[in-house]
């Protein structure tokens, strides 16, 4: 399975990496959501799951949302913010623009986990 990491600060992207991986994924990364169209236009094969920041510069993790939701060939992946974002009405937004899960940061480890469990992305016999 395949995750891809989408944050400008190199240091989160490594966190959700090694959390991921310990779950099996392979992962590829992005430091923007630009970077990360660019990457999806240029593979044929789309992530199972993208781990989205909201603020980033270029491209950020809502305009990213809508720019996958609007592309039928990339309409099976499955989105997920982790942010600083907290307000309601943020959160709305985002799950209104076609992320399936919503993550605030600070997270643990397990947090990532429990979502991912509920999106159904977790292999079988993969604890936390």
């Amino acid at each position: 399975m395949l995750a891809m990491v989408i944050d400008d600060s190199r240091a989160m992207r490594l966190i959700l990496k090694r959390i991921v991986t310990k779950l099996g994924y392979d992962v590829v990364e992005a430091a923007n959501g630009q970077e990360a169209v660019d990457y999806l236009h240029a593979n044929e094969t789309a992530p199972d799951v993208a781990l989205i920041d909201w603020n980033m510069p270029e491209m950020n993790g809502l305009e990213f949302v809508v720019t996958v939701r609007a592309e039928p060939r990339l309409r099976q992946m499955t989105l997920m913010m982790v942010t600083t974002e907290s307000e309601q009405s943020q959160i709305v937004r985002a799950l209104a623009a076609g992320a399936h899960e919503y993550v605030i940061k600070p997270f643990t480890p397990d947090a990532i986990f429990d979502k991912l469990a509920l999106l159904g992305l977790v292999p079988n016999g993969v604890s936390a």
